[in-house]
């Protein structure tokens, strides 16, 4: 599944692997699980993550192999923020391949560039306990006071806007190439990520039930 951030890509990733019964393996789960539980390719992140550079292709490719092999992905595996880049997308065709399986479907949450900006750059938090607000979906009470400790509401230093706009360039950046391959391959469903959270679960799953009922005919998507 792809989309920006604050597409809600998580909370309908999560939504929709439970109606499909299947895993939700987002990109950051093995890094968590390798390093925890200090595997030779957790070692390996380490090395790279430590010093602040980025992990190669070749170990979160080799992270992401090991999770699908597990036999709970027997039945398929929803994943999430994976892959990043052409490398990483012809790298999972490969292995993929090689279990005799492929991809259904790629869909792709779209939301505005101001949309995803609104959302982002709106959360605050309290000093105190942490409770999260944002200033248009979930305003505190008093302004500037937390509804569940009194401490004060104040915003991260990533959450600015200024931030928040680099990340969505970021992404945009990295990821139109990854957009395209899908499309090219009639891979890509575009989901208007912009209706409620109800409403772009019911289009994720007819995107989903389209590509079974072309299947069970015999077509190509």
């Amino acid at each position: 599944m792809l989309g920006p951030p604050g597409a809600g890509k998580g909370t309908q990733a999560q939504l929709l692997a439970e109606w499909l019964r299947i895993p939700h393996v987002a990109s950051g789960d093995p890094f968590r699980e390798n390093l925890r539980n200090e595997t030779a390719l957790g070692l390996q992140a380490k090395q790279y993550t430590d010093t602040g550079e980025l992990v190669p292709d070749a170990v979160t490719i080799a992270m992401v192999a090991e999770r699908l092999s597990r036999r709970d992905c027997g039945n398929g595996v929803l994943l999430d923020g994976f892959p990043r880049t052409i490398r990483q997308a012809e790298a999972l065709d490969e292995m993929l391949a090689e279990r005799g399986r492929a991809i259904n479907l790629v869909p792709y949450i779209r939301v505005r560039d101001e949309t995803l900006l609104e959302r982002l750059a709106g959360r605050w938090t309290c000093r105190e306990c942490e409770a999260a607000y944002h200033g248009v979906f979930k305003p505190p009470q008093r302004g500037g006071i937390c509804d569940e400790c009194g401490g004060e509401i104040y915003q991260r230093p990533d959450d600015t806007p200024e931030t928040q706009k680099h990340r969505i360039e970021v992404y945009f950046e990295q990821t139109s190439p990854l957009i395209a391959y899908y499309r090219n391959r009639s891979l890509l469903a575009e989901i208007d990520g912009e209706q409620t959270i109800e409403v772009v679960q019911q289009d994720l799953r007819a995107a989903i039930e389209a590509v079974r009922q072309s299947r069970e005919k015999g077509q190509t998507v």
